[in-house]
């Protein structure tokens, strides 16, 4: 090769690059502009929505790594059936086992601490059978297993808390959108008390406080929010078919407090409707206003 024919060939190289690494930075903005804080699926299949929405916020992989141990907390606190929608959509849970295990989970635990018997709510509600049909480790909860945690928050200071959450690697937590005669609804924040232990009654008097207080410390990878059956009314236990409500959507995101809010308006209320999605608001746990939120909705 002679000097000009090297000059040509080193100047159609940089030009390459400088292709590519232009090609690469406008990937790279267009990522960032297709930012999604909440996804929202809706369809006639659970587990079809379920990942339509997971994928819309970026793809399982972005969430969970290989080898990560995974718990995937579902409601699982009544001896209810799946059509009376007071327990997570067992299709949901399901596949949201399976999207981890493809992304690479070395183990997935699924439970709950239930208010009815352990064992009827988890084969009642069809998430035992579900879940362990593709490889979770569904387990009930073993009372040696709560630690003694420092919260120090607005209403709680410490609490007993599960610690095969606060041992994994990632946390998924997967709700059910209902009526609850206390808190006016029940999702993502109030999900969490399934992992405490003691008398949960006790925080009853400074409910909402409590949960964003839970939610300061628990912190979960990502939220999804079972919207496939709502219960309207006589909620949390419900079982009367006419309280329930089907809206074929799964909701999907990072922030609990969005995810909540957003949760609000299928019952046709504001997230300002919900003490603790206000309070979790101001202490900056998360985003109440879905004006300032880019929200994909996706039809499966």
């Amino acid at each position: 090769m002679n000097r000009r024919e090297f000059l040509k060939s080193a100047a159609v190289t940089g030009i390459g690059l400088t292709i590519s690494n232009n090609l690469d930075s406008f990937i790279k903005m267009s990522e960032a502009s297709e930012k999604v804080d909440l996804a929202v699926a809706r369809g006639s299949s659970p587990s079809k929505i379920t990942r339509a929405a997971i994928d819309a916020m970026g793809g399982i992989k972005k969430f969970i790594s290989k080898g990560d141990i995974v718990v995937v907390k579902p409601n699982i606190g009544w001896d209810r059936l799946p059509e009376q929608a007071a327990n997570t959509n067992p299709e949901v849970v399901a596949t949201i086992v399976q999207l981890c295990y493809e992304a690479g989970a070395k183990k997935v635990k699924v439970f709950d601490r239930p208010v009815n018997d352990p064992r009827r709510c988890y084969v009642q509600s069809g998430i035992y059978d579900a879940a362990k049909a593709v490889g979770a480790e569904v387990s009930y909860i073993d009372d040696r297993k709560f630690k003694e945690t420092m919260i120090n928050g607005i209403a709680l200071k410490t609490w007993p808390l599960y610690t095969e959450v606060l041992d994994a690697d990632k946390v998924i937590n997967v709700p059910i959108a209902k009526h609850h005669s206390l808190s006016t609804l029940t999702m993502a924040m109030k999900n969490w008390m399934g992992v405490m232990g003691g008398s949960r009654r006790q925080i009853h008097q400074k409910l909402n406080e409590s949960l964003v207080d839970l939610c300061m410390v628990i912190k979960p990878t990502l939220t999804v929010l079972d919207a496939v059956r709502i219960l309207t009314a006589n909620g949390p236990q419900g079982g009367d078919l006419r309280d329930v409500k089907k809206l074929d959507t799964v909701i999907v995101g990072v922030d609990q407090v969005a995810v909540d809010s957003f949760g609000a308006t299928l019952f046709g209320l504001k997230g300002s409707d919900l003490g603790c999605v206000e309070i979790g608001d101001g202490a900056g746990l998360g985003k109440m206003d879905l004006s300032k939120l880019k929200i994909k909705k996706i039809s499966v």
